[in-house]
């Protein structure tokens, strides 16, 4: 980020950008290895591929999630400190949506059909975090980080023991949202009320049900 701040229209024309990126399949390429790059594909059955691919399909719409939220939020940000902190981690994010898309594939499956849905709902719902306040942008942040590493266990402990591909994207990616996580904390997050927690549980739920088969 340059040391200016960034006008509205600035950020309009970048989250044009990021959107463009984030749902046009093979737009952008990951800024860091892939963390699966130099590790060999093993056997996988029919129905070890068709389960993997419904992992990393919930995870890949995660992402596609995660880009409408940060857009959101660091559009809507109070303080451009918090909106650069955002803009970084929603770079770092674009690699997983990289990573997943290509293991995907390799597969032999495809990304889901409800992610346009899925980013514009994120998007909306991040500027309204981000117009709720800085404190309650970054808990917003941080809770969604912590259910997406949750996610990303219960898939580890799925895996077939030979697929050492898939599951280093998704060690790298856990890694990255800790990190991020913290990083919401640090900057002045504040925990959100039960009710918004629970909502977000219920809509976790849905999406990734639909992710896994469409």
């Amino acid at each position: 980020m340059s040391g200016r701040l960034l006008s509205r229209t600035d950020l309009l024309i970048i989250q044009l950008d990021r959107a463009c990126k984030t749902l046009i399949p093979g737009s952008v390429n990951s800024q860091r290895p892939h963390p699966d790059q130099h590790l060999p594909e093993k056997p996988l059955s029919a129905s070890q591929k068709k389960h993997i691919a419904g992992l990393m399909r919930i995870n890949h719409t995660g992402e596609v999630c995660a880009q409408g939220l940060y857009q959101g939020q660091t559009f809507t940000a109070h303080h451009p400190e918090i909106g650069d902190a955002l803009e970084h981690a929603a770079i770092e994010e674009l690699d997983h949506l990289v990573w997943c898309e290509k293991r995907i594939l390799q597969l032999g499956y495809r990304t889901s059909r409800f992610n346009l849905f899925w980013y514009f709902a994120s998007l909306t719902i991040g500027a309204l975090a981000g117009l709720a306040g800085d404190a309650v942008n970054l808990g917003f942040l941080a809770e969604t980080e912590a259910r997406v590493q949750s996610h990303l266990e219960t898939h580890l402990q799925q895996l077939p023991p030979s697929d050492l591909r898939t599951r280093s994207i998704l060690r790298q990616m856990h890694a990255d949202e800790q990190r991020h996580a913290d990083m919401a904390l640090a900057a002045g997050g504040r925990p959100l009320p039960r009710g918004i927690g629970v909502l977000m549980y219920f809509t976790a739920k849905i999406m990734t049900t639909l992710a896994y088969y469409f």
